[in-house]
């Protein structure tokens, strides 16, 4: 049996069991795995078994699936514990241990179930019994042990020290010369978090990835008596090479299931481990991993408290940076909004009239990433954007000059998307550019729609851009809406997309009724339509149209 262990984007692990047929990982509800990550396509990638061997298939997904840091294209071998990248989420397939590797010996490597081993560590041994005196006296002795270790982790409160304090406790009680303590990344491979050696200039201790999946993620104890005959460590030289013969390692169990393993090592003239060095071992790690988790999971809060401060700080920055109320232009209606999603995103508008009322400046933009960054290149856009408005320039020589200094600031991959329009409110006539940004929709008071698209790429994605510009008429009763792609892309539980058409329709309804009504239909038909799924994006929206009473002066 096996399973595909998922770590999602938020860090939440799911696994899920494998089955020689396969299944279909996507953000679909029709997916055999359907995981909430906007990056992968609704039917992302198949994870099967053909012929004997794992396999996956990109199933022409947007964004791709990657093995390696290698995009795939169609059917691709895989080998358990190599990690796949599908959006957001990293991926594993795991194999339960075959009855073979449940306990026995293994290319000269004996291997026993950690738990069975605790169990047969907490067993009071029974009085009567031949040496029965010696085996309670050994059993207080490591009852003192673990409980000694237990009392000196506890003391730790840091990741590094606790680490150490581990080395510390066995290497006083089982006299290695090597030893490390392995642990498992989000990703699904593990680091060699801590090390250490009792002599100087001692080998690293090396481990093959079949013995740390055996240890680490089967919960296999292990003791080697003597390596060379392992072809698991063949490819350790420099250890061999120093003379080390025996190995001991134990699995850092938690509730919900390995974090890693501790490891162990020694020259034969040294010291040859025992069974009965490998049953305190796996004792010690044991308690060592209870505290290890309490660590992870107090830093874990941390993590995401500083994290609720940060989307908080993100979110008042941005609030600060939406307009209080619109400008009145005679002759017009105008209505802009935000409804923020479940974290603070990088959208941004503003309405302002500049040369006197005879004109209105129309600005949009989306600024990629999310968080508190977000914010901060929104809140550089905004001051940047501000003096070239200000002095009437147009919107290709607005962002032209935009552009540029928003690459000069921030880092490459930061960027926005943004739609600058000038309204001349006296003759309608609207002189507008598109940076990357989704298309305009010109509603016509006919019903009639035309889509304003990109005259140029996304601010401050380039160093030196040329942006183009375009003219429209606004006639009496038309309507210019500007929108991000929170509302567009928006999905519903089958992972279909609200998109611009169904955005064009709702509006097309709505056009002979006052625009903030207008705009409070496409939310209520936006949440009709989504029907719970929640929201990935910020939806912002601004909307100007011309009065039908009004005549070109």
């Amino acid at each position: 049996m096996a399973r595909l262990r998922i770590v999602t984007p938020d860090g939440k692990m799911i696994e899920h069991e494998l089955t020689e047929e396969g299944i279909v990982v996507g953000r679909s509800s029709r997916a055999g795995i359907s995981l909430p990550d906007p990056a992968l396509s609704r039917e992302h990638a198949r994870v099967g078994r053909e012929d004997g061997h794992w396999i996956v298939e990109d199933l022409k997904s947007r964004n791709g699936t990657f093995l390696s840091g290698r995009r795939l294209e169609g059917k691709c071998p895989i080998e358990p514990d190599q990690t796949l990248q599908m959006g957001g989420c990293s991926l594993v397939i795991e194999e339960a241990p075959s009855p073979a590797h449940s306990s026995g010996i293994v290319d000269g490597t004996i291997f026993r179930p950690a738990t069975e081993l605790l169990d047969l560590t907490r067993q009071v041994p029974a009085e009567g019994k031949p040496r029965a005196e010696e085996s309670l006296r050994r059993y207080a002795e490591r009852l003192k042990l673990v409980f000694d270790l237990q009392q000196s982790l506890a003391r730790s409160e840091a990741m590094e020290e606790l680490l150490d304090h581990i080395l510390d406790g066995v290497f006083h009680h089982l006299r290695p010369e090597q030893g490390a303590v392995f642990l498992k990344e989000p990703g699904g491979g593990f680091h060699r978090a801590a090390a250490r050696s009792s002599t100087p200039g001692g080998a690293e201790l090396e481990l093959s990835r079949s013995l740390v999946r055996e240890v680490a993620e089967k919960g296999l104890a292990a003791i080697s008596l003597d390596v060379r005959v392992d072809e698991r460590f063949a490819q350790a030289a420099s250890m061999l090479d120093a003379g080390v013969r025996s190995l001991l390692a134990a699995p850092l169990l938690g509730p919900e299931g390995s974090l890693g393993l501790i490891a162990l090592c020694s020259k034969a003239n040294v010291r040859t481990f025992t069974e009965e060095d490998l049953e305190l071992l796996v004792s010690l790690a044991s308690v060592a991993a209870l505290r290890l988790r309490n660590i992870q999971l107090a830093a874990a809060a941390a993590e995401q408290k500083r994290l609720q401060a940060e989307v908080a700080l993100a979110r008042r920055i941005q609030l600060a940076l939406l307009p209080d109320r619109l400008p009145e232009l005679s002759g017009y209606a105008l209505h802009g909004g935000s409804v923020p999603s479940m974290v603070a995103s990088g959208d941004f508008y503003k309405a302002v009239g500049r040369n006197d009322g005879r004109e209105c400046v129309l600005f949009l933009a989306d600024v990629s990433g999310k968080g508190l960054a977000a914010a901060l290149v929104t809140a550089s856009l905004e001051a940047l954007s501000a003096g070239p408005l200000e002095t009437g320039l147009g919107p290709a020589e607005t962002f032209d000059g935009l552009s540029r200094r928003l690459f000069e600031r921030t880092n490459p991959e930061k960027y926005a998307t943004a739609f600058l329009a000038i309204l001349e409110a006296a003759t309608g006539k609207v002189t507008y550019a598109n940076a990357g940004h989704n298309p305009a929709l010109l509603l016509r008071a006919s019903g009639e729609s035309e889509w304003l698209g990109a005259t140029g790429t996304p601010l401050g994605l380039l160093p030196w851009v040329t942006y183009g510009e375009r003219e429209v008429s606004l006639e009496p009763g038309d309507t210019l809406i500007l929108y991000t792609d929170g509302i567009t892309e928006a999905t519903n539980p089958d992972g279909a997309e609200y998109g611009k058409e169904r955005l064009a329709e709702a509006l097309r309804a709505g056009r002979e009724i006052a625009v903030a009504e207008a705009a409070a239909r496409l939310e209520a038909d936006l949440m009709a339509f989504v029907a719970g799924v929640p929201f990935a994006d910020d939806r912002t929206l601004l909307i100007v149209r011309r009065d039908p009473a009004s005549v070109a002066r």
